[in-house]
């Protein structure tokens, strides 16, 4: 099969199209052959020798963390899927190929009102989302989250979700973005480059502060994240495009009350991710087909264009999904 190798690290020209030998399922595995992937900023990381696959390494160091295709052949004990049925999920690496083996219970099946070719944009995003969000966040109807990055493919996902469970959402972007954040249901959008969030966050929310703030950025957010916080309000960090080192007040932090939480996805035990998936599926995944859902898709790329789709990414230009598509678009 065809996949998208890393035999060295550096730019996106170290993206290398090779052949490889197909998987095989293990007993509570199936084969998928994938329709589409999509970029996430973690396979940028990776491709740069930052962040590499969990556990040990395999003969072919294969990005890519989410997938929409059909089950092709199942391990012998797997009892959730049959050949023919279109699933999508997260995996730790591996689908920058045609075929990827994985566990029965990291997949989902892809919304009757979503085709399968644009399924690969839900995945890595709305779990995280929703996990930061509603799990870990306690995000509920009648409360406020402060969402950074509102356009990228988590923010995207984070305003949806807010909004289906009736809570409110102020989030930030570039100013090119901010119509995209508005259409979406943002209640205030804040540009970053001219506006302050805190005081849009306060404003908002009539003082009160926000109860949630999703934030992809760190470095200097961090104190004033704390500033427009509630009082016992939760920061969920789950990335760092602003640096993960800076001088923080923690005398403001414990005026609030407030929790911190550091967070990935693709590191947990696959027990925690299989958790985090099946209750994503049972309370938010009906939402799409119910129309209050739907995924943002920026651009699609072919397998073979996998380093502009790169390039795409680290220019921050996108809002939504960039997905790469392995197999034609029927």
């Amino acid at each position: 099969m065809r996949a998208i190798v890393l035999k060295s690290h550096g730019d996106p020209d170290v993206l290398t199209l090779t052949d490889v030998p197909d998987p095989e399922p293990g007993p509570e595995e199936v084969v998928v052959e994938v329709t589409a992937t999509a970029l996430n900023r973690a396979d940028v990381l990776q491709r740069m020798g930052f962040y590499p696959e969990p556990g040990p390494p395999r003969e072919h160091e294969i990005p890519g963390m989410e997938l929409s295709g059909t089950v092709v052949a199942r391990g012998a004990r797997v009892t959730m899927w049959r050949e023919g049925d279109a699933v999508m999920g997260i995996v730790t690496g591996g689908a920058y190929a045609e075929r990827v083996a994985v566990h029965e219970r990291m997949l989902l099946p892809v919304p009757q009102s979503v085709p399968v070719a644009d399924a690969a944009a839900i995945p890595e995003v709305w779990i995280t989302a929703f996990d930061a969000l509603v799990v870990q966040g306690g995000l509920t109807s009648g409360r406020t989250a402060l969402v950074h990055a509102g356009a990228s493919g988590v923010g995207t996902a984070a305003i949806q979700i807010a909004k289906a469970i009736g809570a409110g959402v102020v989030v930030t972007a570039s100013t090119a973005k901010v119509a995209a954040c508005r259409e979406l249901g943002a209640d205030a959008v804040v540009d970053y480059t001219s506006e302050d969030f805190v005081t849009v966050a306060r404003e908002a929310t009539v003082g009160r502060g926000v109860d949630v703030v999703l934030d992809v950025i760190g470095g200097d957010y961090l104190d004033r994240n704390v500033e427009a916080l509630a009082v016992k309000g939760r920061i969920v960090q789950v990335g760092l495009m602003g640096g993960g080192q800076t001088p923080f007040n923690l005398g403001a932090m414990l005026a609030k009350r407030a929790t911190l939480i550091g967070t990935t996805l693709r590191g947990r035990p696959l027990e925690e991710k299989i958790a985090i998936t099946r209750r994503f599926g049972d309370e938010i995944l009906p939402l799409f087909d119910g129309g209050a859902l739907r995924p943002v898709i920026d651009r699609r790329y072919p397998l073979e264009a996998i380093a502009d789709a790169h390039r795409h990414m680290e220019a921050n230009a996108n809002v939504g999904k960039i997905l790469i598509d392995l197999l034609p678009i029927v």
